[in-house]
């Protein structure tokens, strides 16, 4: 079977097509494009811009990534698509395109749960067999881990997503949002050198985030380092590598990598510690790290220590599977579409809201 999906909940458009063979062999990516709507530094992106680049943008990505598969429309099985949770005119835009694709090419549809091709394309690719797993992205953080047919959900975020809380600070900062705002959070911190106490807010299994943005946005307005003036920020003057500013006490005066290095250190620990806790409830010496953020090297690395000393491993994947992308609903739908699941025309909606835990999944025993 063979299947393509369409992913827009947010800022970056997919278009995947994904091959399980008839012999049942393991799933073949065969195209993977995406496109990225980037907004100037020290701004988000909004949800009608953003709809804009999904629509400007999604028949000439549908046309590439057949193109680059090597098919025709009568190759392809099914049209899936990412029917929540997002952002709504984003997801708005992808289900009417995914629906115009059925009706012109005569193809089933399939809506699938944005959390759960995270997860699904995850399992593909590292090889994973029933992880605890860690979903962080712009949009959510949750600590999951399966049971009869459901991703049970076993702690989250009370208030904003982890990587929107990195995401805003990169704004208050007005580091660049190419290609990343995450990822130049990350390659900045390398260059952090000192470690700023600020809360640390972990509340039994859940997460909170808000606070703690809140107190280093204030910290990085009091030292002048929020770019309030409205200039952009300067990578390569931010920190000096020899002789190093210093206040009229003699410390080092912090830097921006200072505070990205911290706020980093802080909220990933907070993770590792939810994320521990759950495995130790479920009993599982595994983790697989999923979403955008799952990127970031250094969560791999302080979640790899705790993993080790569990005596298991922790899976994660590269960019071009743990941010937004094409293939991970087409994985995921045609894992549904397998077992019989369909999403008739008429109720082909999306929706802002839809949990993890509310998916059926009936392909796992």
């Amino acid at each position: 079977m063979i299947g393509i999906g369409l992913e827009g909940s947010a800022n970056k458009l997919g278009v995947g097509i994904m091959l399980h063979p008839d012999d049942g062999g393991p799933a073949q990516v065969l195209a993977n494009i995406r496109h990225t709507y980037n907004p100037p530094p020290g701004e988000g992106f909004l949800p009608k811009d953003t709809a804009q680049h999904h629509r400007a943008w999604v028949v000439k990505l549908v046309k590439q990534a057949l193109k680059e598969a090597k098919l025709s429309v009568d190759d392809v099985d099914c049209i899936c698509y990412t029917k929540g949770p997002g952002m709504g005119a984003p997801l708005q835009s992808v289900a009417i395109a995914a629906r115009m694709l059925s009706i012109l090419w005569g193809k089933e549809l399939v809506g699938v749960n944005h959390c759960v091709g995270h997860i699904e394309m995850g399992r593909m690719i590292t090889g994973a067999t029933n992880p605890v797993v860690l979903y962080v992205s712009g949009g959510n953080t949750q600590v999951i881990a399966y049971n009869s047919q459901r991703y049970r959900i076993f702690g989250e975020t009370l208030d904003i997503a982890v990587g929107n809380c990195l995401d805003r600070f990169a704004r208050t900062l007005r580091i660049p949002n190419d290609p990343a705002p995450g990822y130049n959070i990350e390659q900045l911190a390398k260059k952090g050198k000192r470690l700023v106490d600020i809360p640390y807010a972990v509340k039994g299994m859940d997460c909170s985030f808000s606070g703690i943005l809140a107190h280093i946005e204030s910290l990085a307005a009091s030292l002048g380092l929020d770019g309030a003036s409205g200039k952009d920020f300067d990578d390569d003057a931010d920190q000096p590598e020899e002789a190093v500013e210093v206040d009229a006490s003699g410390d080092a005066k912090l830097t921006r990598a200072d505070l990205c290095f911290s706020l980093q250190e802080t909220v990933f620990a907070m993770l590792v510690e939810i994320t521990e806790r759950a495995m130790a409830h479920v009993g599982s010496k595994d983790v697989l790290i999923v979403g955008g953020v799952g990127c970031n090297e250094r969560l791999q690395e302080m979640m790899g220590t705790m993993a080790r000393d569990r005596g298991g491993h922790v899976f994660a994947t590269d960019e071009r599977f743990c941010i937004d992308n094409g293939i991970m609903i087409a994985q995921a739908g045609l894992l549904a579409y397998k077992t019989g699941f369909r999403t008739p025309l008429e109720e082909s909606t999306c929706t802002q809201r839809y949990r993890t835990d509310d998916v059926f999944v009936s392909w796992r025993d």
